[in-house]
């Protein structure tokens, strides 16, 4: 009975005369060509009268953030008309309606509570011989009412948020929608322990210097232009907080652009949007910004341990060199054998560590400080007491082998498997923050697979006769092949394992104490 109210039959009328969405039935559902809030009013014009809206358009005037309404002009029943939309405060003001404003600030407190967002709806008879709008000249309107829109927060949303809190992100909402509306929406998402907005117009009453000293108190940024977008971002990064920002229209792009990661949406996105941003959602799915920080903090790992491995291990090979130099010993180690060492390394023992999982918890750490480098004061201390640690028993097993009376090429054939075996057990202890036995041990397989590679070569240089030519290498037996050069490795797992157990017992991950 929608047709016996007369401003409700206006709403409906106005609701379909403005908006430019269509609804197309596609594949057994309804697909929606262009805005959302347009098509939440071409839906409910359809609903309400069965078939899509005739619009014999005058002219338009598009939304604009600076006016915050957008207007039509069009032939209607006979009538010219112009019909406005937009947000309540600022259309109630252009209307006959503005001395009943606390009737309908009730009214919109009750739908934007339930975290709708509104839309006011009013119109005007004027002559025929009006053929364009001016939006300064705008008012005298009459307020057919206000249509609260449902725009419910995903499932996956507010898990996506969750974790990124966990994970020491703050997620803070930027929209253009009443403050209470932005409150309930973000309340719903659980955005943070404590909600708190701000509005666009209390934004510009600041200057950068206030708005930098009083940013991080807000989580929730309401009736947002696009320069508060912007002046929002640069205010986060003078805090020097790592910035990303989501978006995709065209009024977007300078916020992205600024953003540290501009993140723009590949379906809903405008193409200003996507060249703007540093990375696009294929699917619009918040929760891959989830996945993206988790495997961010993953490959960061995993770079990290590779450096970590890679630095030591090739100290080692050069301190060998330099110390028997140093010391006026025979060098223990050949030139092609530390070739050899260094081409097994890189075809084999350095790949593990692109296969390993990530590690328990690395979603409950808080962000690394991306001032800090790389590598920390205790990383630097472990790699140079792990490079002397390596080379040294690689020199002293040689000079205790030859000091028997043994041959220079078994001490050196021996020397050569002792620096294998350490890294292969250096390995172990970088794989995980963890003891090294633990249930971690097995986690990634693909590492004893390429150390057994590594061993099968290792096998081929001492036992095969052309290899032994190239690389000065011999057979030799099990004790001084492979017993000593395990037991080195042994050790050198060992002290590593008491500097990771010194590194997380008293110390951060990062080598600052506790």
């Amino acid at each position: 009975d929608w047709h016996q109210d007369n401003a409700m039959e206006w709403l409906v009328k106005i609701a379909g005369q403005t908006t430019d969405a269509e609804l197309h039935f596609e594949n057994n559902r309804w697909e929606l060509t262009g805005e959302p809030t347009d098509g939440a009013l071409t839906t409910l014009y359809r609903k309400m009268t069965g078939h899509d809206p005739e619009v014999e358009e005058v002219d338009s005037l598009p939304f604009d953030s600076a006016f915050r309404f957008s207007a039509r002009l069009a032939d209607l029943d006979g009538q010219r008309l112009l019909m406005v939309k937009g947000s309540p405060a600022t259309v109630l003001r252009l209307t006959d309606q503005a001395n009943q404003t606390a009737y309908w600030d009730d009214a919109m407190d009750d739908l934007t509570a339930d975290g709708l967002r509104v839309v006011a709806l009013a119109y005007q008879e004027v002559d025929d011989d009006v053929t364009t709008i001016d939006a300064q000249a705008i008012g005298g309107l009459h307020l057919a009412g206000l249509v609260g829109i449902i725009d419910p927060p995903r499932e996956e949303a507010a898990t996506a948020i969750a974790e990124l809190r966990q994970a020491g992100v703050q997620v803070k909402m930027i929209t253009g929608d009443h403050p209470d509306t932005a409150m309930a929406i973000a309340n719903k998402l659980n955005l943070a322990a404590n909600v708190k907005a701000i509005t666009g117009p209390e934004i510009d009453a600041m200057d950068d210097q206030q708005l930098q000293a009083h940013i991080d108190d807000y989580n929730v940024f309401a009736r947002a232009t696009p320069n508060n977008k912007l002046r929002i971002v640069r205010a986060q990064q003078a805090n020097d907080h790592v910035v990303s920002m989501t978006g995709d229209g065209v009024n977007d792009a300078p916020s992205l652009k600024q953003a540290d990661i501009g993140v723009a949406m590949g379906i809903k996105g405008t193409e200003v949007a996507k060249e703007s941003a540093d990375m696009v959602l294929a699917d619009d799915d918040f929760a891959d910004i989830v996945a993206a920080v988790r495997e961010g903090r993953h490959v960061f790992d995993n770079i990290r341990k590779t450096i970590r491995f890679l630095l030591p291990t090739s100290f080692a090979e050069g301190l060998v060199v330099i110390i028997s130099i140093l010391m006026g010993h025979e060098l223990p180690l050949y030139p092609t054998q530390l070739l050899w060492i260094n081409m097994v390394s890189a075809l084999t023992i350095q790949f593990a560590f692109i296969f390993e999982p990530p590690e328990a918890g690395i979603m409950a750490r808080g962000p690394r400080n991306v001032k800090s480098g790389l590598l920390s004061k205790l990383d630097y201390f472990e790699i140079g007491y792990v490079s002397f640690l390596i080379s040294g028993l690689g020199i002293f097993a040689y000079n205790y082998l030859t000091a028997l009376g043994l041959p220079n090429v078994v001490g050196s054939t021996m020397s050569l498997n002792i620096i294998i075996f350490g890294k292969i057990f250096y390995l172990f202890n970088l794989r995980n923050d963890h003891p090294v036995i633990s249930k971690y041990f097995f986690q990634n397989k693909m590492a004893f697979y390429i150390i057994g590679i590594l061993i099968l070569l290792q096998l081929g240089i001492i036992y095969l006769p052309f290899m032994q030519s190239v690389f000065h290498t011999t057979s030799i037996n099990f004790w001084y092949g492979w017993g000593i050069p395990i037991i080195c490795g042994i050790v050198v797992l060992i002290v590593t394992e008491v500097g990771k157990f010194i590194r997380f017992r008293w110390m951060g991950k990062d080598g600052v104490i506790d």
